[in-house]
Formats: C-alpha cells, sequence, structure tokens
C-alpha cells in the first residue's frame, strides 16, 4: 500500500508539471518528453543509466538478456532512420531500446510475477525510470522558472557574496588560466553527475539480486528527493549565476545585453544597493540553492563507508564540482553553502524516517531548516549589510554551515555507537557438571 500510495504521489506531480510547463512556459511536460522517447531519438545516458539500475533486481542471466535486447531494439532503430533518412540530432542516436526494456519488464512482473517477486521486480523498474523522468521534470522545470520569473535576484546574491570574498571571480580566473585542458575535465565532471551517482547507487545496489530485497537507505532516495524539493526555491529565489549577471552569457543563453555589467570574472561588482533586474526568457533560474553542490554532496557522504578508490571519486567528484560550479560562472559563492546545507539536512530527514523519527535526527532536521532559512533570507533582505560588514558576515556564514557539518557528523556517529550487544549466555552449574572439567567453554557471542 506503501508503494501504491508513492506511485499514485509521484503520477500526480508529474501530471502537475506537465499541466504548469504546458500553460505557463508553452512547453512540454516531462510525461510528453518521456513518451516521445519510444520513437524519437533521445539521449542515451539517461535511459541506460536508468536501465543499468533496473538490472540490480535481474539475475546475471536476465541483465544479458535485457542488455541484448536493449541494443537489438536500438539497432532496429537506427537502421530503420538511417532507410528512412531521417535526421538525427548529435549525441541522440540510441537510447528508444533501454526505455522499451523497462517498459517491457513492467509488463512481466504484472503478467508473469506474483507476491513479492512483482514487487521487487516493479521496484527496480520504478527506480530506473524515476531516474529518466526526474530528468525531464528537471528540464520542464527549468523552463517554467524562465517563463515566470523575469527579474532576477542576482544583484542580491553577487552583494551577500561579498562576505565570502567573490570566491566566483577568484576561481575563475584560476579555470581560465588553468587552459583548454583543465577546462575540459571540469566540464566531464560538471556534466557527468548523474554518471557518477549511478556507479554509486550500482554499488550499494549490488547485492539487491542475491539478497531479494533494497537496502534500507540508499543514494537514489537523497538524490531523488534533492531534485523534487530543490527546484522549488528557484521559483522563490531566482538567480542565473555570475556568467549570466555579470558576464556575456554560457551555453548560448544569456549575453551582454542582459547583463548588469560585464564583469566576470576579472572585475568584482561593486557594492551598490541592489535591485531586481530583468533577464531573458531562457535562461534557466537555477542557482540558489545549488542542486550541483547538494547532489555532490550527497555523493561524498555515500562513499565513505565504500572501499578506498570508491572514497577518492566521492571526493575528487566533490572537489572538482565545487570549482566548476565556481568557476564556469554558474554559482555564487553563497549558493554553495545554501547547496551544503541543503544536501545535509535532506539527508539526515530520509536516515531520521527510516529510524522511526529518531529525537536526535528530527533535532538535526530543524536546526538544518532553520540555517538554510536563515542563509536565503540574509542573502535577500541583509545582502547590503553583508557586503559592507563582510569580516562579520564571512565568518558567521560559514559559522552556520559548520555547525550543520557538525550536527550531522554527531547524529550519524551517535547513531553508529548505538549498538547494543547481544547478553552474555552463562552455563547453569547442573550444566557444567554433566559436562564435565574437561569441556570447552562455550564462545561468547559476538558484537552486532
Amino acid at each position: 500500500m506503501l508503494w501504491a500510495a508513492a506511485a499514485v504521489v509521484a503520477l500526480g506531480f508529474l501530471i502537475g508539471v506537465e499541466v504548469v510547463a504546458r500553460r505557463y512556459a508553452g512547453a512540454s511536460g516531462p510525461i510528453t518528453l518521456q513518451t516521445r522517447e519510444l520513437i524519437l531519438p533521445p539521449k542515451p545516458g539517461p535511459l541506460y543509466g536508468g536501465l543499468a539500475l533496473m538490472m540490480v533486481v535481474l539475475t546475471w542471466r536476465q541483465r544479458f538478456i535485457a542488455l541484448g535486447s536493449a541494443i537489438a531494439i536500438d539497432v532496429v532503430f537506427v537502421l530503420g532512420r538511417w532507410a528512412a533518412g531521417a535526421e538525427v540530432p548529435e549525441g541522440q542516436a540510441f537510447g528508444n531500446g533501454a526505455l522499451w526494456v523497462m517498459l517491457g519488464c513492467a509488463v512481466f512482473a504484472f503478467v508473469r510475477r506474483t507476491g513479492q517477486e512483482r514487487l521487487l521486480l516493479l521496484k527496480g523498474v520504478g527506480l530506473g525510470l524515476l531516474l529518466v523522468t526526474g530528468r525531464k521534470t528537471g528540464d520542464a522545470w527549468l523552463a517554467i522558472t524562465s517563463q515566470t520569473r523575469p527579474t532576477v535576484l542576482d544583484p542580491y546574491v553577487a552583494m551577500a557574496d561579498h562576505a565570502l570574498g567573490n570566491p566566483s571571480w577568484l576561481v575563475g580566473r584560476v579555470v581560465e588560466a588553468s587552459g583548454s585542458a583543465g577546462s575540459l575535465l571540469l566540464h566531464f565532471v560538471y556534466g557527468e553527475l548523474a554518471v557518477a551517482a549511478v556507479v554509486v547507487a550500482l554499488y550499494q545496489l549490488r547485492k539487491v539480486s542475491a539478497e531479494r530485497r533494497f537496502p534500507r537507505h540508499h543514494l537514489v532516495r537523497t538524490f531523488l528527493l534533492i531534485g523534487l524539493l530543490g527546484p522549488a526555491f528557484y521559483m522563490i529565489f531566482p538567480v542565473v549565476g555570475p556568467v549570466f549577471a555579470y558576464g556575456p552569457g554560457a551555453s548560448g543563453t544569456g549575453g551582454v545585453e542582459w547583463a548588469v555589467a560585464n564583469l566576470w570574472p576579472h572585475t568584482t561588482p561593486p557594492v551598490t544597493l541592489p535591485h531586481p533586474v530583468p533577464y531573458d526568457g531562457i535562461t534557466p533560474r537555477n542557482c540558489m540553492p545549488s542542486l550541483h553542490t547538494a547532489w555532490a554532496t550527497a555523493i561524498f557522504i555515500h562513499t565513505r563507508k565504500g572501499p578506498r578508490t570508491l572514497r577518492y571519486a566521492g571526493t575528487f567528484w566533490l572537489v572538482a564540482t565545487l570549482i566548476a560550479t565556481l568557476g564556469f560562472g554558474y554559482h555564487y559563492g553563497v549558493d554553495l553553502v545554501a547547496g551544503v546545507v541543503f544536501a545535509l539536512t535532506t539527508e539526515m530527514a530520509l536516515r531520521t524516517f527510516d529510524r522511526g523519527w529518531d529525537r536526535s535526527g528530527m533535532r538535526f532536521v530543524g536546526w538544518g531548516t532553520a540555517v538554510f532559512s536563515a542563509l536565503l533570507l540574509s542573502y535577500r533582505y541583509l545582502s547590503m549589510e553583508m557586503a559592507e560588514h563582510r569580516w562579520v558576515a564571512g565568518p558567521l556564514v560559514l559559522l552556520a554551515l559548520a555547525s550543520v557539518v557538525y550536527g550531522y557528523l554527531r547524529t550519524t556517529r551517535k547513531w553508529a555507537s548505538d549498538v547494543v550487544p547481544f547478553p552474555r549466555q552463562t552455563r547453569r552449574p547442573e550444566a557444567e557438571a554433566a559436562a564435565g572439567p574437561d569441556a570447552a567453554p562455550e564462545a561468547a557471542p559476538e558484537l552486532v
């Protein structure tokens, strides 16, 4: 019943985003975009990533069959488009097969499976489709922000960023000096964040097929919840980023004609009274908080209990993502602080729910929510004070971040230490007499 209720809520949410996207942004919503990919050329990465997640519930033989079927279907589509002379966008030559296989597995679960086996397969299909549909929902939501928020609050955030020393301007100059090699590496890390998440998730879910159940908590849950809640703040606090508001724009959107001034990354903005400024109807207002930072933080957290290679990879991805978000001018420093607080609060909320609303977890979630709210309110209504008194405001912002990090570590370590050993079993005197003097003592049970 819980999974059925979750499916109904998810479907209702997708329908709502579809209606809002069509009505207010004049764009297709996630349901339409996903349906089109049954026939039209899709981006293969998300679809095959979703297929990989779905296959964690399958045996190795079933995985080979599923992957082979997806590739065979894609070959048919590729040959059909080639024969018809259809124009295919670059990088979208295949991917339909993965979607068809996931839908086929859903039908197979209803027709040929029963009980727990049916539920397990449907969970796997749902996991894969959520990854794919989540990306479509994000694309639709970004279109909604650009159409429904004609003005942006970048001048407020730029003033608040003085408290941290305008790190986007500093890192932007460093990335510019690193040349094409550094830029290509950072672009890869920034663009393939979802791939890193899938790799970590596959490691966490590697035993699902053998144990026939999902672990209580894994990265995909945090990833999806961040993506579900985060975009709501884009509507409350629309910000486009320094490369757009104070530079020439990027990725084909923005431009100097829309910028407050062409300053990024060589000249920091002067301290002036901020006000909302108009911006184009294309660029997403997706800066506050930085969800790339939140997702990279979630990846870092979920790699801490993995092997050394995975831990190093999680650390590298977090550091490189922070450098990329600042160095490409996509975010201000205060965006990243809000993103880390948001990620830790979301992660703790899920873990607290799993523990039956543990009191210490609930206290942390309340504190994280309070800090996150205080940061956003300060950026909006105290930005001038933060710029004029940066030596006070900056340490306070970092202290607020440190308090959330410390609270998260303290709570999770307390949970890890809450291990109650089994009571030591003692032998009765009559049992010892019956066993004789040469009997070996009974081994004490191990701690769990």
